[in-house]
């Protein structure tokens, strides 16, 4: 049975693991060639690994989303290596700490690289993906936004400055280039069983109770739950879908 990006190339950034591996692992299985780019190797090699254990193919590129020079070079390994660059999942994030403060006392160190990383690099790799796009005459860009781009969270005031940026630069974005065949969407998933959240449970004791309860589903999301919606998102299931932000979070936004 063929899939749905049968012959076409996918690349996933912060695909070494949660979300950006299952979405690898995801676009492999409807067909795509993956170009799996992460700062974490090991994490990106292993991806690879089930990749091609599963039938799949796909090649590692150490990337920094945060630094342009590493954008374009990681496009252009993507054209080398398949000849095409059909889908970009822009996933690659951090969360901005383990730590809870609030605005005034929020550092700036902090606040810029989250700011670099979870925004810029987001503008880095669309400004990297989308003049290879023009010259196929169209492609599909995912960017990762979240909840926290729709709504305020206490206490991580540059996660949610930098996602509700994602949101807004995604809408933009996908007016500007709706008429030359480019998609720009973004998704935003609520808590998900990752290892970035996972991190924030060790450190802060019931905070994985009271965040599931904050889901109407009354539970935390799979990453392959997000990377279902992005592999359709990328897909020509969803040709008439542009600029749009969508919630993937058992219900969290909708309260």
């Amino acid at each position: 049975m063929a899939g749905t990006l049968d012959g076409k190339t996918a690349l996933v950034t912060g695909g070494g693991s949660g979300i950006g591996r299952s979405a690898s692992l995801a676009y492999a299985r409807e067909g795509a060639r993956v170009v799996v780019a992460d700062v974490n190797v090991e994490g990106g090699e292993e991806t690879v690994l089930r990749i091609k254990e599963a039938g799949g193919d796909a090649i590692l590129v150490h990337a920094d989303v945060s630094k342009a020079e590493d954008t374009l070079a990681m496009v252009a390994q993507a054209v080398e290596a398949f000849g095409s660059l059909d889908c970009a999942f822009n996933n690659a994030g951090i969360s901005g700490g383990r730590d809870r403060h609030l605005t005034a006392d929020y550092l700036e160190e902090d606040w810029d690289r989250v700011i670099d990383i979870n925004l810029k690099g987001v503008w880095l790799c669309m400004k990297a993906e989308i003049p290879q796009m023009l010259k196929q005459g169209g492609g599909a860009i995912v960017n990762t936004a979240s909840i926290a781009g729709l709504v305020g969270l206490s206490g991580t005031v540059a996660y949610v400055a930098a996602k509700h940026g994602v949101a807004g630069i995604t809408k933009a974005t996908a007016m500007e280039y709706a008429k030359s065949g480019i998609r720009v969407n973004a998704v935003c998933p609520g808590y998900i069983q990752t290892p970035m959240v996972q991190s924030l449970f060790a450190v802060r004791e019931g905070f994985e109770e009271q965040v599931s309860s904050r889901h109407p589903v009354g539970r935390l999301g799979e990453p392959s739950e997000i990377a279902e919606a992005v592999v359709w998102l990328s897909s020509d299931a969803a040709s008439f879908v542009t600029g749009h932000n969508m919630p993937v979070d058992g219900g969290y936004v909708a309260q």
